[in-house]
């Protein structure tokens, strides 16, 4: 996808409704107050087994992240770095926190993140374990980071 896609995508995110329940369709989860929409998908690394496939995908996917920022860094002013990291610490520490952040912090150390409009916006690029892929995703919430 090219940027004007995924500019395109967040903006949909950005106006669509919050559903009652957990919901998915397509690349987008949704829930009572978030939408997470997969803006990329890299291959996975079965096969990968120096890691150095998955470092430049990585590489890959930071950089098409940091060009999504400088857009919406015109539009919206420079984002605020989030680290996920304390987040899943205190979800280790069997305290309860809100979706879509408790989710996030699973899989995404870290988002760039504005306050648009009443709602926060995210970036992120995500891997749920080193053998699967990259995700490139935009985070819409009307939920405040814990």
């Amino acid at each position: 996808m090219t940027t004007a896609q995924h500019l395109a995508t967040i903006d949909f995110l950005r106006t669509r409704a919050f559903p009652a329940r957990p919901e998915r369709s397509g690349p987008v989860d949704s829930g009572p107050g978030f939408h997470i929409g997969t803006l990329a998908t890299s291959e996975d690394f079965w096969e990968d087994d120096e890691g150095t496939r998955s470092v430049l995908v990585h590489e890959q996917y930071e950089a098409e992240q940091d060009g999504l920022v400088a857009v919406l860094t015109v539009r919206w002013g420079p984002p605020r770095v989030l680290s996920l990291w304390y987040v899943l610490e205190r979800l280790i520490d069997d305290e309860e926190m809100p979706e879509p952040w408790a989710d996030l912090s699973c899989h995404t150390p870290d988002l760039r993140l504005w306050r648009v409009d009443g709602r926060w916006i995210g970036l992120g690029v995500s891997q749920h374990d080193k053998e699967l892929p990259y995700e490139l995703l935009a985070v819409i919430t009307e939920v405040d980071p814990p």
